[in-house]
């Protein structure tokens, strides 16, 4: 299986986003692609609660979602959008941080929400609260394709190992992990944390990602750390986007899942326990 992992740098505006993606997932496919993997909040990047209550559309209404499945249905091609931010129509106003799995028929064939809300303070001036826009999920989703059972996650959701051991014990073979993450954290923890998780589990982790300085027609800017990563079920990186846009390609043999298990059956020796 050949996996293209789609580095953008979203802007606030989804036409200029899905002009934008469309044309990196023509260059992943035209490179042979058989999934093509786009990051987190794909279709607009903004912190503005205002501006997106403006520009984000209903699942069934967006355009930047009916872009992705027809570019899928085009190429043939199986296609992760990453996610993409789109209204639910909750009282409180809330939007969904939505992953969107599509089939080369063009159709949605697994959605997953978004279940940690990242709620943080890493300086005086980098405050982050994801949960006053955006409503978390509930439920973990494992995608049965012809290619390979593929878990579904995004980007803050990567600090909670359970999710990934459930993921994998459910069958999952790859797990994806689309992001936007902050220069700050993604230099301390995105490798080891993208590493760790490949281990634990024995799956191959995708992680398409975002990357640079996003332009904001309302509010502020922000920047997102990049290095889409591919990392091996034993841990090895095998490839590194770095910080530009453009597709990293890939070629995954999925017996290398069952050969990291078969070497270290951690996910077949849980053990109930009790304390502390």
């Amino acid at each position: 299986m050949r996996a293209a992992l789609v580095q953008m740098t979203s802007s606030d505006q989804p036409a200029e986003n899905l002009s934008a993606v469309s044309a990196l997932v023509d260059a992943a496919v035209a490179q042979g692609a058989d999934l093509v993997l786009t990051p987190e909040v794909t279709n607009c990047l903004s912190a503005n609660r205002r501006h997106q209550m403006a520009v984000l559309s209903l699942e069934q209404d967006d355009p930047v979602l009916a872009g992705l499945r027809n570019l899928a249905a085009r190429h043939g091609v199986w296609l992760s959008a990453g996610s993409l931010a789109v209204k639910t129509g909750d009282p409180d106003g809330r939007f969904a941080n939505r992953s969107f799995l599509i089939g080369p028929d063009g159709e949605i064939a697994a959605r997953y929400d978004k279940i940690h809300m990242f709620d943080v303070t890493l300086s005086e001036t980098e405050k982050y609260a994801e949960s006053s826009g955006y409503r978390p999920g509930s439920s973990a989703v494992v995608a049965k394709t012809p290619l390979a059972a593929i878990g579904m996650s995004i980007c803050y959701d990567l600090r909670f190992a359970a999710l990934y051991r459930r993921l994998a014990q459910a069958g999952a073979q790859v797990i994806i992990v689309p992001s936007a993450f902050s220069p700050v954290t993604g230099a301390a923890h995105w490798e080891p944390l993208l590493r760790a998780r490949a281990i634990e589990t024995g799956c191959f982790v995708l992680a398409a990602a975002q990357t640079g300085q996003h332009p904001a027609s309302a509010g502020q800017q922000r920047q997102t750390y990049g290095h889409s990563l591919v990392v091996s079920p034993w841990g090895e990186v095998l490839a590194d986007g770095g910080t530009v846009p453009g597709v990293t390609l890939v070629d995954l043999d999925l017996t290398e899942v069952d050969r990291a298990r078969g070497r270290v059956p951690s996910l077949d020796h849980d053990r109930a326990f009790t304390g502390p």
